[in-house]
């Protein structure tokens, strides 16, 4: 609590030993005491009061009812006057409250009602007016003139008033109250208003006045000053003017170790001195001390803020002048200005350095910004606006600097990440793949180079992503249907995404198209042109084939190409391809891009994409080697038929096969696959099958060749 008024003095409750005990202060903090209990009760009789066993302890609860006293009340226009409820022992308790007095701020105190009272203030502060606090109706006040060694008592009403509250007039020359309240707990409110002016009708004269001095148990220097106060002799009923309750006299007092508190870093002893505490090394108040020049060296001490003492033992605690100590370099730190290890290409980057210790004249220090370029400064205090610097090119670059001098050097390093603006990610990956069958997801950026990128990637509707730095993932799905695959791509400050949905299938057979040359004239090469030419592809050869059997897919890039994928059902897997190749090669596949542009589309070759049946396990990738061995070896024995030549342990046969029938062959290189009704091939020493060619009249067999316990099927042409 502040004593107004008087600066410095202060009142504050501390817990000592699980006890609430009343200190005061003079000094703004840096000593405190126990208050001196009254010598003597209200009636007269003696204290008997010890300290530190016992002392006066106050509640120090301001009102929050701006209609009460509170607990506590002092004024600027009553320096040294304090009312408080409290009581005498040894700790303070809310049982046998008393309300107290102090007239020299603190030092002594009186006793002067044995009861809770709100004491306010009249005529600023010459005057004294106490309500008792109670909840039973009351119709009296009592008035005091000599600062609470005498009251007498009033009457401001006829009737018993329960009191709520009471009103002061504005301003600190208060001659009116206003005391609301309620006759009975039915009543309504009433207003009971009064005038004291008719006590106090003449102004207060310089007769009417005594001073009295501050002080601390004797000491009169507080704060540095001595200061001497007006006030109104006892009993004097007169009006007090507004420029009579200043302080008449102050002068400024010597220093003594008294005025000063301990300096940020020290603490104060049992002694009284300040020493350092153990966190603190005092050295450090020279880190920005440039070699050469001098520095203010604290003491441990600092003047107490408002303290106005003079002379005296001020040299001795005040901060010394010293030379700054020639030191090596010790503590250098390097940072951007942004607090971040990340930059943009062609942006400027500003570098911001800082050195603990060694600092001078002769201290050199050099930046390196990673990109072979560097720059050199004679002294760190020359660059306290920090270095600027532009990056070309993306990447991570290692920016290190250097301070030297005369006894050493210290360096320090850091890691910036440049990149440029990401403005796109697409996402690929085939239209359709088997199931359980691994895929690969690849990613696009633009632009493509922007440095160091995370990507994040979602399948289906897991809430946990796969993070990866790569932008290809390999992925197998184990359910059919179509499934959603999105990625994130992180790069800087800037995070963009792609998704892409793609069906999953058992089986399915996909073949790559090619287009006339006419499209690629007319290709913009972007995705929604793509899409579109894909619909429009869909949409020619769909006759004939469910449009949910079929998806159409062109891919990125001149010469325009895409991929058809069929979807069969088990009893027309063959059939559904067979129409599809047939049509193609047929040239019965076209469009209208634009009038007098015609397209046509043709089949190149089988795609690389999966074309058999994802169930059967036995075409694995040592299949397809084993499957290329039986090609080869089916050439060397149609060279053997060629020329007629019988290689001993080899016999070679060739039938007619009469339950297939003729069909168009297209000059596409095709991979056999199982029976479609699913009869495996048994272990027959030999398969004749004689197949004519519609357009070149040439014998294509097909040989079954049983090797290491595996059968395979083999074109021989």
């Amino acid at each position: 609590k502040i004593v107004a008024g008087i600066k410095g003095v202060f009142l504050s409750n501390k817990v000592v030993e699980n006890q609430v005990k009343t200190y005061i202060t003079y000094n703004k903090g840096r000593d405190w005491r126990l208050l001196q209990a009254p010598t003597t009760d209200l009636q007269g009789n003696k204290v008997y009061c010890e300290q530190p066993f016992c002392s006066l302890h106050l509640h120090l609860h301001v009102s929050e009812n701006p209609y009460a006293s509170g607990n506590i009340i002092s004024k600027d226009t009553a320096p040294g006057i304090i009312v408080a409820s409290g009581v005498v022992g040894s700790e303070l308790t809310s049982s046998n409250v008393s309300i107290f007095i102090t007239s020299d701020a603190g030092n002594t105190w009186r006793e002067i009602f044995q009861e809770e009272y709100s004491v306010f203030f009249l005529n600023q502060g010459g005057s004294l007016v106490a309500i008792r606090h109670t909840p039973l109706p009351i119709r009296h006040i009592w008035l005091s003139f000599d600062e609470g060694r005498n009251w007498d008592k009033y009457s401001f009403t006829s009737s018993p008033l329960y009191v709520d509250g009471v009103l002061g007039e504005p301003g600190e020359d208060i001659l009116i109250m206003t005391i609301f309240g309620h006759f009975s707990h039915r009543s309504e409110w009433q207003l009971v208003k009064i005038d004291f002016r008719s006590i106090f009708q003449l102004p207060c004269t310089s007769e009417d006045y005594v001073t009295w001095q501050l002080h601390n148990e004797g000491e009169v220097c507080i704060m540095g000053m001595k200061r001497i106060f007006q006030k109104l002799r006892a009993n004097a009923r007169c009006v007090k003017a507004r420029d009579q309750y200043i302080s008449q006299m102050s002068d400024s007092c010597p220093c003594t170790e008294a005025d000063f508190e301990c300096d940020y870093g020290f603490e104060r002893q049992i002694d009284g001195s300040c020493t350092p505490a153990f966190w603190f090394t005092p050295s450090a108040t020279s880190r920005d001390c440039l070699t050469g020049d001098s520095f203010l060296n604290t003491t441990g001490y600092h003047k107490a803020l408002s303290n106005n003492c003079s002379e005296g033992s001020l040299l001795k605690y005040s901060p010394r002048q010293q030379n700054c100590p020639s030191q090596a370099p010790r503590g250098l730190q390097l940072f951007t200005s942004e607090g971040t290890l990340v930059a943009t290409v062609g942006k400027n980057v500003t570098f911001l350095v800082f050195l603990e210790e060694g600092l001078g004249s002769m201290t050199s220090v050099t930046v390196d910004f990673g990109d072979g370029t560097a720059i050199s400064y004679g002294n760190v205090s020359s660059i306290d606006d920090g270095v600027k610097h532009i990056y070309s090119k993306v990447g991570i670059y290692q920016v290190s600097a250097m301070a030297t001098n005369s006894l050493g050097f210290d360096r320090v390093v850091l890691y910036l990440h440049v990149s440029c603006q990401l403005e796109q990610v697409q996402l690929s990956a085939p239209l359709v793949v088997v199931k359980n069958k691994a895929v690969n997801f690849t990613t696009m950026l633009h632009p493509s180079n922007v440095g160091t990128v995370s990507y994040f990637w979602w399948f289906d509707n897991k809430t946990d992503p796969v993070v990866t730095l790569d932008g290809v993932i390999t992925f197998a799905f184990s359910k059919e249907g179509n499934h959603t695959v999105t990625v994130q791509a992180s790069a800087g400050n800037t995070v963009h995404q792609d998704q892409i949905t793609l069906a999953v299938y058992d089986y399915f057979r996909s073949h790559a198209l090619a287009f006339s040359s006419n499209l690629d004239e007319l290709n913009p090469r972007v995705s929604e042109w793509r899409e579109d030419i894909s619909r429009v592809v869909k949409s020619c050869i769909v006759t004939g084939i469910s449009e949910d059997q079929l998806l159409v897919t062109v891919l990125p890039g001149v010469p325009t190409t895409a991929e058809v994928f069929i979807v069969p059902e088990r009893r027309s897997r063959d059939r559904l391809s067979q129409v599809l190749l047939s049509a193609l090669n047929q040239d019965l596949v076209q469009f209208t891009l634009k009038p007098g542009v015609q397209v046509n589309v043709y089949t190149t070759r089988l795609s690389p994409a999966p074309l058999l049946d994802g169930s059967d396990s036995s075409y694995s990738s040592t299949a397809v080697i084993m499957l290329v061995s039986a090609a080869l070896m089916g050439l060397a024995i149609f060279v053997i038929y060629k020329f007629k030549r019988k290689i001993p342990g080899i016999n070679t046969y060739m039938a007619e096969q009469t339950d297939k029938e003729q069909e168009v062959i297209p000059t596409v290189t095709s991979i056999a696959v199982p029976n479609p009704e699913g009869d495996e091939l048994t272990s027959l020493d030999h398969v004749d099958a004689q197949l004519n060619s519609k357009d070149r009249g040439i014998d294509v067999c097909i040989f079954y060749l049983k090797l290491q316990g595996l059968s395979f099927l083999a074109p021989v042409g």
